[in-house]
């Protein structure tokens, strides 16, 4: 891949333009998350029906995330981000207009497609400008959707406080978020494909690499969705704690992941990815312990926040693994993403099997034990952070970055 020349002050002009797609991209998703009740009572949908038309959203991203990489390909960088973020925020149109079941069924795999494929694009073009500064930038970009996801639900909240319909809120959200998009590509590098070089396949099974990093990530995701989901359930249920505890620790659990993602790209940049990770993995299990033996909300919170803490800058060293650790970063990334995906989808739902079947404390020490997955196997991302560079040893893995 080669682009017209860029200068460092270039590079980093379209790191901060990429940081405000991710934010323009989490804002999206926290616009939607806040308006869901909405969307049941509209399709007038039981709680499981609503569940199955949400796993929609994992299917069609499972599903188009392999086609971004020769999106890319076909089109550059810059033209392919403009176009699929455009669609992404557009589709948040689309869920609030279904009428019933199958609609959202379909509206769902829509959103989930067009997610998934500005998702591969943008991680990819995070990754070309960690090369170009040879230092961690992923982290602080994911920090970035943190912020946009938040500030998206807050405005969701005061809309949905306020009575308004929807499919109104969504279309001003969707215009006004396609225009910030659209101006945030402007900067964006604009990498374009050799003369010679092949297109990659529209699908295609992920390389080894991206199976032994997305094993990491699936780790930090299963514990992120199973905190976010039922950490409030966990303290009513579990510990007696008012309504406003209850959702007191989900908030402190988002600004905790937030917060350390922003300011993660130092650490890693200090001391590299792969001490970065088993340090955090031990946050995050002293963090998992905290709550299997919390006997007052204030420690469940604690445990919480530990974890979201511990957990919050895996999943962007994941994608920045995969995209230094062989020549087509989309297709890895897009395999990293697709593992993560599915550990978002499954995490809440079997949390809530096996507290059916046992217990939320039983529960909470299956993340706990696959929290020490992120201590134990964190070496598989030792291509990550520092512009992918300088972790590299002679005795490196297979998902070590292949260049002298």
């Amino acid at each position: 891949m080669s682009d017209v020349g860029c200068s460092r002050d270039e590079a980093r002009r379209a790191r901060y333009a990429v940081a405000a797609v991710f934010a323009v991209h989490g804002a999206v998703t926290g616009s939607f998350a806040t308006r869901v009740p909405w969307i049941q009572d509209h399709a007038s949908l039981g709680a499981g029906q609503l569940g199955f038309a949400l796993a929609f959203t994992a299917f069609g991203a499972s599903c188009a995330m392999p086609l971004a990489g020769r999106i890319s390909h076909r089109f550059g960088s810059r033209t392919a981000l403009r176009g699929l973020i455009t669609l992404w925020t557009l589709s948040l149109i689309l869920p609030s207009l279904a009428p019933n079941l199958y609609t959202l069924c379909l509206a769902m795999f829509a959103y989930g497609a067009t997610a998934g494929m500005a998702d591969v694009a943008m991680n990819a073009l995070g990754v070309e400008v960690e090369r170009r500064l040879e230092k961690s930038v992923m982290s602080g970009l994911h920090g970035m959707w943190s912020a946009g996801a938040l500030i998206g639900s807050a405005a969701g909240t005061l809309a949905a406080h306020l009575g308004s319909d929807a499919r109104v809120h969504h279309a001003f959200a969707a215009a006004t978020l396609t225009l910030l998009g659209l101006l945030a590509c402007t900067w964006v590098l604009d990498v374009q494909p050799a003369e010679d070089e092949e297109p990659p396949p529209r699908f295609a099974l992920p390389p080894r690499s991206a199976l032994l990093i997305g094993a990491v990530g699936f780790c930090a995701v299963f514990a992120e969705g199973a905190s976010l989901d039922w950490s409030a359930v966990f303290l009513r249920d579990r510990l007696d704690g008012s309504a406003g505890l209850a959702a007191a620790s989900t908030t402190g659990f988002m600004l905790t992941m937030a917060a350390a993602r922003i300011g993660g790209d130092a650490v890693v940049n200090r001391y590299g990815a792969v001490r970065t990770v088993r340090a955090g993995g031990a946050l995050a299990v002293l963090g998992g312990l905290l709550v299997v033996v919390a006997g007052h909300p204030a420690v469940a919170m604690a445990g919480f926040a530990l974890m979201g803490l511990g957990i919050a800058v895996v999943v962007p060293l994941c994608f920045a693994a995969a995209g230094h650790a062989g020549p087509n970063p989309s297709q890895a990334i897009a395999g990293v993403a697709t593992i993560t995906y599915t550990s978002g989808l499954i995490a809440p739902g079997l949390i809530g099997g096996v507290a059916q079947a046992t217990s939320l404390v039983v529960s909470f020490c299956v993340v706990t034990a696959l929290a020490c997955g992120l201590v134990l196997f964190a070496g598989v991302l030792r291509t990550a952070g520092r512009g992918g560079r300088t972790q590299v040893s002679p005795q490196a893995s297979a998902v070590s970055d292949p260049r002298p």
